[in-house]
Protein backbone atom coordinates (compact mmCIF):
# COMPACT_ATOMS: atom_id res chain seq x y z
CA UNK A 1 0.00 0.00 0.00
CA UNK A 2 1.63 3.32 -0.72
CA UNK A 3 1.88 5.92 1.87
CA UNK A 4 -0.32 9.31 1.08
CA UNK A 5 2.06 12.20 -0.15
CA UNK A 6 2.57 14.50 2.39
CA UNK A 7 0.44 17.52 2.00
CA UNK A 8 2.57 20.57 0.05
CA UNK A 9 3.29 23.91 1.93
CA UNK A 10 0.71 26.83 1.26
CA UNK A 11 1.85 29.17 -1.18
CA UNK A 12 3.26 32.10 0.26
CA UNK A 13 0.99 35.22 -0.74
CA UNK A 14 0.34 37.22 2.29
CA UNK A 15 3.19 38.37 2.97
CA UNK A 16 3.96 41.71 5.40
CA UNK A 17 6.81 43.45 5.92
CA UNK A 18 6.35 45.33 9.33
CA UNK A 19 9.28 47.49 9.25
CA UNK A 20 10.38 49.72 6.53
CA UNK A 21 11.29 53.65 6.31
CA UNK A 22 9.05 55.22 4.19
CA UNK A 23 9.14 58.77 5.67
CA UNK A 24 9.28 62.40 4.84
CA UNK A 25 13.00 62.27 4.13
CA UNK A 26 13.07 66.01 2.86
CA UNK A 27 12.86 66.56 6.96
CA UNK A 28 16.10 64.83 7.88
CA UNK A 29 19.19 66.45 8.78
CA UNK A 30 21.93 66.88 6.25
CA UNK A 31 24.41 64.77 7.84
CA UNK A 32 21.30 62.40 8.46
CA UNK A 33 20.82 62.12 5.06
CA UNK A 34 24.47 61.70 3.95
CA UNK A 35 24.57 59.10 5.50
CA UNK A 36 20.91 57.41 3.85
CA UNK A 37 22.65 58.63 0.43
CA UNK A 38 25.75 56.09 1.11
CA UNK A 39 23.80 53.12 0.93
CA UNK A 40 22.08 54.27 -2.27
CA UNK A 41 25.22 55.48 -4.60
CA UNK A 42 24.27 56.53 -8.13
CA UNK A 43 21.39 59.17 -8.81
CA UNK A 44 19.37 56.75 -10.42
CA UNK A 45 19.35 54.78 -7.11
CA UNK A 46 18.05 58.47 -5.17
CA UNK A 47 15.74 59.25 -8.05
CA UNK A 48 13.93 56.15 -6.81
CA UNK A 49 13.89 56.80 -2.89
CA UNK A 50 12.31 59.97 -3.41
CA UNK A 51 9.90 58.55 -5.61
CA UNK A 52 8.90 56.19 -3.13
CA UNK A 53 8.93 58.43 -0.46
CA UNK A 54 6.63 60.77 -2.81
CA UNK A 55 4.65 58.28 -4.49
CA UNK A 56 2.72 55.57 -2.93
CA UNK A 57 2.30 53.92 -6.30
CA UNK A 58 6.46 53.87 -6.80
CA UNK A 59 6.47 51.45 -3.30
CA UNK A 60 3.48 49.57 -4.22
CA UNK A 61 5.49 48.51 -7.55
CA UNK A 62 8.40 47.48 -5.47
CA UNK A 63 6.40 45.52 -2.94
CA UNK A 64 4.60 43.70 -6.13
CA UNK A 65 7.90 42.53 -7.41
CA UNK A 66 9.04 41.60 -4.09
CA UNK A 67 5.96 39.60 -3.35
CA UNK A 68 4.92 41.42 -0.73
CA UNK A 69 1.38 41.77 0.55
CA UNK A 70 1.58 44.54 2.86
CA UNK A 71 4.01 47.11 4.70
CA UNK A 72 4.25 48.71 8.07
CA UNK A 73 5.67 52.22 7.29
CA UNK A 74 7.65 53.39 10.04
CA UNK A 75 7.47 56.94 11.19
CA UNK A 76 8.72 58.73 14.30
CA UNK A 77 8.74 62.69 15.56
CA UNK A 78 13.03 62.96 16.09
CA UNK A 79 13.52 66.60 15.50
CA UNK A 80 16.73 66.73 17.36
CA UNK A 81 18.67 63.84 16.05
CA UNK A 82 17.13 62.81 12.77
CA UNK A 83 14.95 65.63 12.17
CA UNK A 84 11.51 64.78 11.87
CA UNK A 85 9.04 66.38 13.39
CA UNK A 86 5.44 65.61 14.36
CA UNK A 87 4.41 66.07 11.03
CA UNK A 88 5.81 62.30 10.09
CA UNK A 89 1.79 61.48 11.66
CA UNK A 90 0.36 63.22 9.32
CA UNK A 91 2.85 61.95 6.62
CA UNK A 92 2.43 58.39 7.29
CA UNK A 93 -1.44 58.08 7.34
CA UNK A 94 -1.71 60.20 4.50
CA UNK A 95 0.38 58.01 2.62
CA UNK A 96 -1.52 54.73 3.47
CA UNK A 97 -4.73 56.29 2.40
CA UNK A 98 -3.31 55.31 -1.10
CA UNK A 99 -4.04 51.63 -0.41
CA UNK A 100 -5.05 51.05 2.97
CA UNK A 101 -5.30 47.30 3.04
CA UNK A 102 -1.34 47.15 2.18
CA UNK A 103 -0.07 50.17 3.67
CA UNK A 104 0.13 50.03 7.10
CA UNK A 105 0.95 53.71 8.81
CA UNK A 106 3.46 54.09 12.01
CA UNK A 107 3.14 57.46 14.35
CA UNK A 108 5.31 57.89 17.38
CA UNK A 109 4.88 60.72 19.69
CA UNK A 110 8.12 62.51 21.22
CA UNK A 111 8.38 61.76 25.09
CA UNK A 112 10.63 64.55 26.21
CA UNK A 113 9.00 67.00 23.89
CA UNK A 114 5.28 66.21 24.11
CA UNK A 115 2.63 68.26 26.49
CA UNK A 116 0.25 66.19 26.15
CA UNK A 117 0.88 62.23 25.65
CA UNK A 118 -2.18 60.92 26.13
CA UNK A 119 -3.74 63.54 23.83
CA UNK A 120 -1.24 62.30 21.04
CA UNK A 121 -2.06 59.37 21.19
CA UNK A 122 -5.22 59.39 20.75
CA UNK A 123 -4.75 62.07 17.97
CA UNK A 124 -2.75 58.72 16.31
CA UNK A 125 -5.50 56.14 16.71
CA UNK A 126 -7.95 59.18 15.05
CA UNK A 127 -5.63 59.81 12.05
CA UNK A 128 -5.55 56.10 12.00
CA UNK A 129 -2.39 55.15 12.49
CA UNK A 130 -1.92 51.12 13.45
CA UNK A 131 1.10 51.59 15.74
CA UNK A 132 3.71 53.90 17.87
CA UNK A 133 7.01 53.73 17.42
CA UNK A 134 9.20 54.68 20.05
CA UNK A 135 13.36 54.75 19.47
CA UNK A 136 15.44 55.26 22.16
CA UNK A 137 18.67 55.64 20.56
CA UNK A 138 16.96 58.52 18.32
CA UNK A 139 15.28 59.98 20.90
CA UNK A 140 17.94 60.69 23.68
CA UNK A 141 15.75 57.99 26.67
CA UNK A 142 16.29 54.57 27.60
CA UNK A 143 12.74 52.79 27.32
CA UNK A 144 12.19 52.66 30.74
CA UNK A 145 12.61 56.15 31.17
CA UNK A 146 9.52 56.77 33.20
CA UNK A 147 11.50 54.65 35.85
CA UNK A 148 13.64 57.94 36.10
CA UNK A 149 11.40 60.75 35.84
CA UNK A 150 10.13 60.75 32.32
CA UNK A 151 6.49 60.51 33.31
CA UNK A 152 5.30 61.40 29.83
CA UNK A 153 6.41 57.81 28.72
CA UNK A 154 4.66 55.91 31.01
CA UNK A 155 2.07 57.70 30.01
CA UNK A 156 2.48 57.05 26.53
CA UNK A 157 2.77 53.36 27.17
CA UNK A 158 -0.61 53.50 29.40
CA UNK A 159 -2.93 55.34 26.54
CA UNK A 160 -1.38 52.69 24.09
CA UNK A 161 -2.25 49.36 25.91
CA UNK A 162 -5.70 51.16 26.68
CA UNK A 163 -6.77 52.19 23.22
CA UNK A 164 -5.06 48.37 22.01
CA UNK A 165 -2.34 50.15 19.79
CA UNK A 166 1.01 48.16 19.57
CA UNK A 167 3.72 49.56 20.46
CA UNK A 168 7.05 48.96 18.29
CA UNK A 169 10.74 49.74 20.63
CA UNK A 170 13.88 49.93 18.62
CA UNK A 171 16.50 47.87 20.29
CA UNK A 172 20.03 47.76 19.20
CA UNK A 173 22.70 50.23 17.46
CA UNK A 174 21.97 53.28 15.05
CA UNK A 175 25.13 54.90 12.87
CA UNK A 176 23.39 57.73 12.06
CA UNK A 177 25.12 60.89 13.83
CA UNK A 178 23.95 61.90 17.47
CA UNK A 179 22.10 58.64 18.14
CA UNK A 180 22.76 57.59 21.11
CA UNK A 181 23.04 53.50 20.72
CA UNK A 182 23.50 53.01 24.77
CA UNK A 183 20.18 53.18 25.27
CA UNK A 184 19.67 50.37 22.73
CA UNK A 185 19.90 47.81 25.49
CA UNK A 186 16.65 45.22 25.38
CA UNK A 187 16.80 44.75 28.85
CA UNK A 188 15.22 47.90 29.77
CA UNK A 189 11.76 46.12 27.94
CA UNK A 190 11.28 44.16 30.15
CA UNK A 191 10.04 47.26 32.95
CA UNK A 192 7.76 48.06 30.34
CA UNK A 193 6.51 44.55 29.78
CA UNK A 194 6.37 44.54 33.41
CA UNK A 195 4.50 47.78 34.32
CA UNK A 196 2.39 47.59 31.49
CA UNK A 197 1.32 43.67 31.09
CA UNK A 198 -1.85 44.13 28.47
CA UNK A 199 0.76 46.50 26.09
CA UNK A 200 1.62 44.49 22.42
CA UNK A 201 5.29 45.35 22.61
CA UNK A 202 7.03 44.59 19.33
CA UNK A 203 11.23 44.21 19.74
CA UNK A 204 12.53 46.00 16.95
CA UNK A 205 15.93 44.33 15.31
CA UNK A 206 16.41 41.98 18.24
CA UNK A 207 19.18 43.97 19.87
CA UNK A 208 21.77 43.59 17.18
CA UNK A 209 24.39 43.22 16.70
CA UNK A 210 25.40 44.06 20.78
CA UNK A 211 22.41 42.90 22.56
CA UNK A 212 21.10 39.46 21.18
CA UNK A 213 21.35 37.38 24.40
CA UNK A 214 19.25 40.20 26.16
CA UNK A 215 16.92 40.40 23.78
CA UNK A 216 16.00 36.70 23.51
CA UNK A 217 15.80 36.43 27.43
CA UNK A 218 13.17 39.42 27.22
CA UNK A 219 11.60 37.61 24.34
CA UNK A 220 10.69 34.68 26.38
CA UNK A 221 10.09 36.01 29.38
CA UNK A 222 7.13 38.07 28.30
CA UNK A 223 4.24 36.79 26.19
CA UNK A 224 3.16 40.07 24.77
CA UNK A 225 6.02 40.84 23.30
CA UNK A 226 7.13 39.77 19.67
CA UNK A 227 10.40 40.11 17.91
CA UNK A 228 10.61 42.13 14.54
CA UNK A 229 14.16 40.79 13.27
CA UNK A 230 14.29 43.94 10.44
CA UNK A 231 18.14 44.68 9.44
CA UNK A 232 19.60 41.69 10.51
CA UNK A 233 21.17 39.61 7.90
CA UNK A 234 18.40 36.76 7.31
CA UNK A 235 21.39 34.39 6.01
CA UNK A 236 22.51 35.29 9.88
CA UNK A 237 19.15 34.67 11.36
CA UNK A 238 20.28 31.67 13.09
CA UNK A 239 23.50 33.06 13.79
CA UNK A 240 22.21 35.56 16.09
CA UNK A 241 19.00 33.81 17.55
CA UNK A 242 19.62 29.77 16.84
CA UNK A 243 16.59 28.83 19.46
CA UNK A 244 14.33 31.13 16.98
CA UNK A 245 12.28 27.79 16.18
CA UNK A 246 11.02 28.18 19.92
CA UNK A 247 9.45 31.48 19.52
CA UNK A 248 8.46 30.95 15.99
CA UNK A 249 4.91 32.05 17.27
CA UNK A 250 6.20 35.62 18.44
CA UNK A 251 8.54 36.33 15.53
CA UNK A 252 7.53 38.49 12.71
CA UNK A 253 9.26 39.25 9.24
CA UNK A 254 11.00 42.90 8.48
CA UNK A 255 13.71 44.04 6.57
CA UNK A 256 14.21 47.97 7.59
CA UNK A 257 13.95 48.67 4.30
CA UNK A 258 15.59 51.16 3.03
CA UNK A 259 17.88 51.74 4.99
CA UNK A 260 21.69 51.51 4.90
CA UNK A 261 22.85 48.47 4.17
CA UNK A 262 19.97 46.78 3.62
CA UNK A 263 19.19 44.88 0.43
CA UNK A 264 16.35 44.95 -1.28
CA UNK A 265 12.88 43.12 -0.29
CA UNK A 266 13.09 40.20 -2.45
CA UNK A 267 16.55 39.51 -1.78
CA UNK A 268 15.91 39.38 1.58
CA UNK A 269 12.98 37.16 2.01
CA UNK A 270 14.63 34.47 -0.74
CA UNK A 271 17.52 34.33 2.14
CA UNK A 272 15.38 33.98 4.70
CA UNK A 273 13.57 31.11 2.85
CA UNK A 274 16.83 29.48 2.22
CA UNK A 275 16.95 28.93 6.44
CA UNK A 276 17.01 25.75 7.97
CA UNK A 277 13.16 26.52 9.55
CA UNK A 278 10.36 24.16 8.97
CA UNK A 279 7.76 25.48 6.13
CA UNK A 280 5.29 26.36 8.94
CA UNK A 281 7.76 28.37 10.63
CA UNK A 282 8.82 30.04 7.66
CA UNK A 283 5.02 30.85 7.01
CA UNK A 284 3.92 32.01 10.91
CA UNK A 285 7.16 34.28 10.48
CA UNK A 286 6.55 35.85 6.85
CA UNK A 287 2.79 35.71 6.95
CA UNK A 288 0.35 34.64 9.74
CA UNK A 289 2.21 36.37 12.85
CA UNK A 290 1.40 39.74 11.35
CA UNK A 291 -1.84 39.37 10.94
CA UNK A 292 -2.83 38.30 14.51
CA UNK A 293 -0.82 41.56 15.17
CA UNK A 294 -2.65 43.43 11.97
CA UNK A 295 -5.62 42.03 11.21
CA UNK A 296 -6.44 42.22 8.02
CA UNK A 297 -9.67 45.24 6.73
CA UNK A 298 -12.67 42.90 6.27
Amino acid sequence: MSRPRPASPQPLNRITDVHIHVQPWRELKPQVLETMWQSHAGAGQRDLMIQVMDDPRALLEIMDRAGVWRAGLVNYPSPDIMGFTDRTNDFAARYAQAAPDRLLPYGGVHPRFTKDPVGEVDRLVDLGIRLVKIHPPHQGMPANAYTNGLDALGKIYRRCEERGLPVMIHTGTSIFPGARSKYGNPMELDDVAIDFPDLRVVMAHGGRPLYMEEAFFVLRRHRKMCLDVSGIPPARLLEYFPRLPELADRVVWGTDWPSPGVKDMRINIDQFLGLPLSDAHKKAILETNALALFPAAR
